[in-house]
């Protein structure tokens, strides 16, 4: 597997390196982390009064401070890691390094202290977002497990989206662990009433019949998990299933994390690809938004 990871030497970026390092399964496998750093360029003015010599050392020091130590942690864990670092901005260089690497799968800690403001709104998580549609793991802030293999929850909506996540987590099973515990997680509607908008929301009956509204909820899950199921299968994981009903999707979902005390949550989402002003999808925004547990967001063109 190849990893990418984006590391500034904050806490949330140790926790990714962390996160990483844990990984025995997968690290007894040939596993290639490419650790990136940017070191922001000084003004023309202190470079001309410096020397450019005196410049790139500095920028080499200030690199290493964050690399050497990710770099160690990393090969003694048993990973190959190769450290790097630009000098430029976060908006060009990042992200045409993001876009272009042959990265599996890109790793990052981000703060998330407001929410998905600091996820999707001029943050370094951002424009790694916005640069690719290849899978992005993403620490929230939860405690990093010190366990191999981990509690995986996949949100599923019934969309391509779900099942690219499946693809990704069979393909790579190893990244979860030797046993992973792993359930699928739907949220279809109560069909027995009906929100109807307007200045005081309020609920009516739909009339449809309880052994009725039974009948279609099951065939929903049914058609939702199946498929992934079948792709899990394929892969030697047998997964669990979660149904929950009547809720908002996302708050469901965040709440299913949170009660299950989930290691990891995935799921997928529209790619940042084909426009910088194309978010994740409500859902998946909503989730990035109200979720401390690590979130694997995997993108397909």
């Amino acid at each position: 597997m190849r990893i990418l990871m984006p590391v500034d030497g904050s806490d949330y970026s140790k926790a990714a390196v962390a996160f990483v390092a844990s990984r025995a399964t997968l690290l007894k496998q040939p596993t290639d982390v490419e650790l990136i750093n940017v070191q922001y360029p000084v003004s023309q003015r202190v470079e001309r009064a410096a020397g450019k010599e005196i410049v790139q050392s500095y920028h080499k020091s200030e690199a290493a401070k964050v690399l050497k130590s990710a770099t160690a942690a990393l090969k003694r864990a048993g990973a190959n890691a190769t450290p790097l670092y630009v000098v430029g901005t976060i908006a060009h260089h990042l992200a045409s390094i993001v876009a272009n690497d042959r990265a599996d799968l890109i790793v990052m800690g981000s703060h998330g202290d407001t929410g998905l403001k600091k996820l999707l709104l001029g943050s370094v998580a951002n424009t790694v977002a916005v640069s690719c549609t290849k899978p992005l793991l993403i620490l929230r802030g939860a405690p990093v497990p010190r366990r191999d293999s981990l509690k995986v929850g996949i949100a599923l909506d019934g969309s391509p989206y779900g099942l690219a996540v499946a693809r990704f987590v069979a393909r790579h099973r190893d990244l979860f662990g030797a046993s992973p515990s792993v359930s699928l997680i739907h949220v279809t509607p109560d069909l027995a009433t009906i929100t109807v908008p307007g200045w005081i929301e309020r609920e009516v009956q739909t009339g449809i019949k309880p052994e009725q509204v039974a009948a279609l909820q099951k065939a929903a899950f049914e058609n939702v998990f199946k498929p992934v199921h079948d792709l899990l299968a394929a892969a030697g994981i047998t997964a669990t299933e979660v149904r929950l009903i009547g809720q908002v999707p996302a708050d469901a979902i965040v709440e299913q994390a949170k009660k299950s005390k989930l290691d990891l949550l995935a799921m997928g989402s529209i790619g940042f690809g084909a426009s910088r002003h194309t978010l994740m999808g409500s859902v998946a925004t909503r989730v990035a938004s109200r979720c401390r547990t690590a979130l694997l967001l995997v993108r397909e063109k």
